[in-house]
């Protein structure tokens, strides 16, 4: 166990830098096998979109859940960066002006704002191509099967039955408002399929036998699930200054979320439950999951 959270922001850090280094490496002038040119405002595009400061959760997670299976780290990294990639297109879409409509990003211009709206969609599409270019390269040394799995287990994760699909209905929730079990589903997809993904990917990566897949795939449901109530309760309370975006943008469109249902304490003792069932999933692995229990508390005390 780690003794408190800044050990842990320790180690969120250096994982931070180890997939940074890696997306910095990926994502240089140089066209790759196959390419022919990367048009220089494109790439700078992605990179501003990329190379931005975030916390590289999803990332920790795919490298921690290998970690506990003793899997290659080489293989859990080449993952992580094809996820967070995956993850920065989606940010960089959802900024734009015709779906969350935002102007900044981590305390920076968002990258339709740096750049222009096509620039973006385009930097969004390249990010998400280059995600499945990571995961099926020849450099990794993970078994033929493992590398599909892990392509088509990104590919649903981010589509029309995860990601995608979880930001359609978000839209849709603008105008006719779901009920309870709506809003669970519509989380679940939108930020709770990257995150669930991100601990079976790891699993997968380490060679974890299906029981143990699942147990981390559960995991990662149950802790998606806290990110996204304390993303609610941040939206309602925290400064905009601190978070490095606006807040208070979903109560000032009516949107729904469990939070607004219910009400802030209700939610908080729904994150500490989550919290609590993501870390009773971990007991079978001991001290080995000491860094995946912590981020599991940390998802629940972040002020941004």
């Amino acid at each position: 166990m780690l003794a408190d959270t800044s050990q842990f922001e320790i180690v969120l850090a250096a994982r931070a830098a180890e997939v940074e280094a890696v997306l910095d490496r990926l994502l240089t002038s140089r066209a790759g096998p196959g390419e022919i040119v990367r048009p220089d405002r494109l790439l700078q595009a992605m990179r501003h979109g990329v190379l931005n400061g975030g916390k590289r959760l999803r990332p920790l997670l795919v490298m921690e859940s290998a970690a506990l299976f003793d899997g290659d780290p080489a293989d859990a990294l080449r993952v992580a960066a094809a996820l967070e990639c995956v993850h920065c297109y989606s940010l960089i879409h959802d900024d734009l002006p015709s779906m969350d409509d935002d102007d900044l990003r981590r305390g920076q211009p968002t990258v339709h704002r740096a750049f222009d709206e096509a620039t973006a969609i385009l930097a969004g599409d390249s990010l998400l191509t280059l995600a499945f270019d990571i995961l099926a390269s020849c450099e990794s040394a993970l078994a033929a099967s493992a590398n599909i799995e892990l392509v088509a287990g990104l590919a649903r994760a981010a589509g029309i039955g995860g990601m995608a699909g979880g930001q359609a209905l978000d839209l849709a929730a603008g105008s006719a408002a779901p009920d309870e079990a709506g809003i669970i589903t519509l989380q679940a997809m939108k930020t709770g399929a990257l995150i669930r993904y991100a601990c079976e990917a790891g699993a997968i990566a380490g060679g974890a036998n299906q029981a143990e897949r699942e147990r981390l795939s559960e995991f990662g449901a149950a802790i998606g699930l806290a990110f996204q109530l304390a993303d609610d309760l941040l939206d309602l309370s925290a400064d905009a200054g601190v978070m490095g975006k606006a807040t208070g943008k979903d109560a000032a469109a009516g949107k729904a979320t469990l939070a607004a249902l219910h009400g802030q304490d209700w939610a908080r003792r729904q994150l500490s439950g989550l919290v609590a069932q993501a870390q009773a999933l971990l007991e079978p692995f001991g001290e080995r999951a000491a860094v995946l229990d912590a981020a599991a508390a940390f998802i629940a005390s972040r002020r941004r």
